[in-house]
């Protein structure tokens, strides 16, 4: 891990197992089927797989094909939150929230791609695939746990939002 890796993970300490599952509860419960929260949990449970997938890989081949499942799911969604629920959660008030969910973001894209320049097979990747998850449940836990949950009760045009989010998750991963 990286001296910057080692101080973002000093100054953004993770949420417990049971807090992020209660978040996820408290989201699952607020969302309506295929709207537009209820697509972005569903994401986030493919996200979560996905780092399984890489943490428990026994091969190289296995961790970089998990990788590549990974940043399909992780770019398309990311991609549909950035320019559909950011941009909403900042029209309704939330224009610090939604500029550190985007800086989460593209940090998160950032260490993939240093991940890509790893070698599948040593400890240095999994400890970066480590990092890297434990960045982005982070994030997933603060959208879970109020960010969203906000722009459910608070946003308008909730069906605009839905059809536009799921656009753009297709758009990337068709």
């Amino acid at each position: 891990m990286s001296v910057i890796d080692k101080a973002l993970a000093a100054i953004t300490p993770q949420p417990s197992e049971q807090r992020r599952r209660d978040a996820t509860e408290k989201a699952r419960a607020a969302a309506q089927p295929g709207d537009w929260l209820s697509l972005a949990l569903d994401h986030h449970e493919l996200i979560r797989s996905a780092f399984v997938e890489g943490r428990t890989a026994k091969s190289a081949a296995d961790r970089k094909a998990a990788m590549q499942r990974l940043a399909l799911v992780l770019n398309g969604h990311s991609l549909a939150e950035e320019l559909v629920l950011y941009p909403a959660m900042a029209q309704n008030g939330h224009k610090l929230q939604a500029s550190a969910a985007y800086s989460e973001q593209t940090t998160a894209k950032m260490q993939m791609a240093e991940l890509e320049n790893i070698a599948a097979s040593s400890d240095a990747w999994l400890d970066k695939w480590g990092h890297i998850e434990g960045a982005v449940l982070t994030h997933m836990f603060e959208e879970e746990n109020g960010w969203f949950l906000h722009l459910k009760e608070h946003g308008e045009h909730q069906d605009r939002l839905t059809a536009r989010y799921t656009e753009e998750y297709q758009r990337y991963v068709d």
